[in-house]
């Protein structure tokens, strides 16, 4: 500022506003890279906000607009059971154009390769989807598997098992031509087809299959077109008491684009929650940044203040800079994010059932600046209302210390402000206050700890300083806390960003591992399920012909629930029973027996293995999670609907159930004595040994009994895996943010705090100190910061996996060494890296020549 003259006429305590400008403008023209790198931090948060904002825009409207291909239909009325004759004719009497679909899941067979699968059967009539298209190829074949003996079969199974169009595939009792590959159906994604590879067949030649047999589980599903317009909603409204009664549900394009909506709403919420982390991490190197720029600025403001210029005005001379410069960086991260708009459909192309355009979203952009400036000054603020304390006799000292930090209640309003804004932002995205707290919370928590490890870490190296080390190695270790130093804002935001990383990685292999973990040792991990009453025996002699043991054998019951203590679905109150009408709706699947299985546990009331007379009421056993929810006592009355056949029963006994095991687990289980007449299926839990014993005895089955499926564990395993590859490279991708700005404020500090470290190194080299000893010393203080913000980072990571493996998860908690020793050593040898390049301009010139550059 020595080029501006100072005259009467424009006297700083008469100037105004364009004053103020002025000289901001002239003092940031030097400065202007400077302060470009200040909000450099904050560039990638607001890109991050920015491209979701936009994504979640123009999803909104794809969704409107491509609801109707989502469900196919107008109308869409569906059961799990078979239609009576007087719902059947209510059926037939809707729509103008109607298709009929009934699905299930069965094994398949390809006689070419021999291979099988379980997958899940949709055997269609009628000229379903209305809206959209079965996408097959060949084109021609979404029409014409209808009219033959033809089947669609999913492309990642004609991949799989080597199978092309013209082959056959085998569909319980028959074969038929794969007539195309299914490429896409109303609804699906990459994940749903991941999880039940899907086949089309003709539903006419389903009762030929010999799949559809009494006790099978059928889901059925009517689709509706009406070529004339017809109020949908005011249709279903109509006929909505009917069909809860008779247990049916409903689908209709309004209610797709909600469900939908909602679904996606919640990921887009997440993702911007992500995404708001990287930008909070962004604003700490902001304010880091500002707060060492002030700390040089001190002498300029206290001359300015010998000259007239009020504190109120030295403030707002620097807040014009920060909000020009916020601008700027916002607009940037504004543009950065428009960009990256246009790679997220490919990033979420298998969980998002809708076809993403990427149009510019102009109310994203204004949202993403607006937060931008805004946060940047609210940041800013911290260093700035310093400017306060400044006074014209700091024109005397050498140095100025923030000595009224605690009790500067400007500083704790700034404070104040910014936790405030944290949490409005954050329910502003999950309106939900409970977990508006709880968000909040875990940041300031996550902060919190990060902050105290870093000041735990300076207070012990100045307070057991290794005074018997080399030189070297204590000067790199006394720079981690001595003034201007970055172990606070590094191990904050290096630290967090790898404890996000680090915890999604433990998650991923920790549920891989808990499948893995079922599969080990003697646990089962092959399931054969619909094995028919009569085949129960057979099925089981099979499994013995080829050595494998029959570790259970189940019988399974469906029916439904009557009433509880004499309250039906029709008659009870939600908000006075604590009843839920679903309870009444569902369809059960029970078992009886004698005994408690290896992954139950009693927790309440008494066990009763049998009936000891035909008149007396059975106890049954329920699941307590199940019973908590349905407000259930010991003692209570339960009547069942046992496939026409009503049964009496009461409480008798709560159980904790371990869901993760493999093997057949019930909410409910009757006593031995009541249920063994009634219509039932049966479950065959076993173990294979190698994927060659469970292929020859999958043939065997198939061949044998079409009717029955099986479950491969080993398959089941691939396929999470694939599903959390998935869904953990969105995560990641987000969390990459995260990262990237971390890296970001690192570089911004390393090279903010340059004039710290010139100083300090050319003291160095004026005392005599070489070119190796001083990179020495950079790259020893840049490997412990490295060092402490990934161990940091790191250990939050394992105790957070271990929280969720142990009260989440439920499950052994192990580590992965390896991932977290390459995060360790890229983190740090990123960060030496970064810092000797910092330092190399000081090396190559004399002491003299640097002091004269830098003046």
């Amino acid at each position: 500022m020595s080029d501006y003259k100072i005259d009467d006429s424009k006297a700083p305590f008469r100037a105004g506003v364009s004053w103020l400008f002025l000289m901001a403008w002239r003092d940031s023209r030097r400065n202007f890279s400077r302060l470009l790198l200040f909000v450099s931090s904050i560039i990638l948060g607001i890109a991050a906000l920015v491209a979701i904002y936009s994504l979640g825009d123009n999803l909104r409207k794809d969704i409107d607009a491509q609801a109707a291909g989502l469900i196919g239909a107008d109308l869409e009325i569906s059961t799990n059971r078979a239609v009576e004759p007087q719902m059947k004719n209510l059926l037939d009497s809707l729509g103008d154009r109607k298709s009929e679909e009934r699905s299930f899941a069965s094994m398949i067979f390809f006689p070419k390769t021999q291979g099988t699968r379980l997958v899940q059967i949709k055997a269609l009539q009628g000229g379903f989807p209305y809206y959209g298209s079965l996408e097959t190829d060949p084109i021609a074949a979404g029409t014409s598997f209808r009219n033959s003996k033809s089947a669609l079969v999913d492309k990642t199974l004609l991949l799989q098992y080597n199978a092309k169009v013209g082959d056959s595939v085998k569909i319980g009792d028959i074969s038929f031509v794969i007539a195309g590959a299914l490429l896409k159906a109303p609804g699906q994604t990459g994940i749903s087809a991941s999880v039940a590879p899907v086949v089309y067949i003709p539903l006419n030649f389903l009762h030929q299959t010999g799949l559809s047999q009494k006790g099978s589980r059928i889901n059925y599903k009517y689709y509706y077109k009406y070529d004339t317009p017809v109020n949908i909603e005011q249709l279903v409204k109509k006929l909505e008491p009917r069909l809860d009664k008779e247990g049916f549900n409903y689908n209709t394009v309004e209610n797709q684009k909600e469900n939908t909506g909602r679904a996606f709403s919640d990921l887009t919420k997440f993702l911007s929650l992500v995404g708001f982390i990287a930008l909070l991490l962004g604003c700490i190197g902001v304010a880091s940044a500002i707060h060492i720029y002030m700390k040089e600025k001190v002498g300029s403001i206290a001359i300015l203040r010998c000259l007239g210029v009020k504190a109120i005005q030295a403030f707002l001379i620097y807040l014009i800079q920060i909000v020009g410069i916020a601008l700027i960086g916002s607009v940037i991260g504004a543009i950065l994010g428009t960009v990256i708009q246009q790679f997220l459909p490919i990033v979420l192309k298998d969980v998002i059932p809708v076809e993403i355009t990427t149009s510019i979203s102009w109310p994203a952009i204004g949202q993403g600046i607006v937060l931008g400036i805004f946060i940047s000054i609210l940041f800013a603020l911290l260093p700035l209302v310093s400017l306060r304390k400044i006074s014209p006799l700091n024109t005397l000292r050498l140095s100025f210390s923030d000595d009224t930090t605690n009790s500067d209640r400007a500083r704790w309003l700034v404070y104040g402000l910014i936790l405030l804004f944290i949490f409005s932002f954050t329910w502003q995205q999950l309106r939900d206050w409970k977990e508006t707290f709880f968000f909040t919370a875990g940041i300031l928590v996550a902060f919190g700890i990060l902050a105290a490890i870093a000041k735990l870490t300076m207070w012990s190296v100045r307070k057991f300083f290794p005074s018997s080390w080399s030189y070297l190695w204590r000067q790199g270790l006394a720079n981690l806390y001595r003034p201007n130093n970055q172990t606070i804002i590094l191990i904050v935001s290096i630290g967090l960003g790898t404890f996000f990383i680090c915890t999604l990685f433990s998650i991923q292999s920790m549920l891989l591992g808990r499948i893995s973990l079922s599969a080990s040792g003697n646990q089962p991990n092959m399931v054969l399920f619909d094995i028919q009453t009569a085949q129960k025996e057979q099925v089981s002699a099979l499994a013995k012909e080829y050595r494998l043991p029959v570790l259970q054998q189940v019988p399974i019951v469906n029916m439904r629930l009557q009433s509880i203590n004499g309250r039906t679905g029709e008659t009870i109150n939600n908000k006075d029973s604590g009843l839920r009408r679903g309870a009444f709706t569902r369809e059960y699947r029970v078992t009886y027996r004698s005994v408690l299985t290896a992954s139950e546990k009693l927790t309440e009331g008494t066990w009763h293995p049998a009936v000891e007379g035909a008149a007396q009421t059975p106890h049954i056993s329920v699941e307590e999670g199940w019973a908590r929810r349905q407000k259930l006592k010991i003692g209570d009355t339960m009547v069942f609907n046992v496939q026409g056949a009503m049964v009496s029963t009461i409480i008798g006994s709560f159980r904790e159930v371990d869901w993760s095991r493999v093997q057949t687990n019930f909410l409910v289980v009757f006593p031995k004595g009541v249920l063994e007449d009634a219509p039932q299926f049966n479950v065959l839990l076993t173990r294979v040994t190698s994927d060659e014993a469970s292929a020859r005895f999958q043939q065997a089955m198939v061949k044998s009994f079409p009717n029955v499926s099986i479950i491969d564990l080993g398959l089941v395993l691939k396929t999470l895996d694939d599903i959390l590859g998935k869904i953990g490279f969105v995560i990641r991708f987000m969390a990459g943010f995260s990262i990237v700005t971390g890296l970001i404020v690192l570089i911004a500090s390393v090279l903010i705090s340059k004039y710290q470290r010139i100083q300090e190194s050319v003291l160095l080299r004026t005392l005599g100190a070489s070119r190796r000893q001083i990179l020495t010393i950079t790259a020893l203080e840049y490997f412990f910061l490295g060092a402490l913000a990934s161990l940091t980072g790191i250990i939050l990571s394992l105790l957070a996996s271990w929280a969720l493996a142990t009260y989440t998860f439920k499950t052994v908690f192990s580590v992965s060494p390896l991932p977290l020793i390459i995060v360790f050593a890229l983190i740090c040898l990123l960060t030496v890296a970064i810092g000797l390049i910092n330092i190399r301009g000081v090396l190559k010139r004399s002491p003299l020549e640097v002091l004269r550059g830098e003046a």
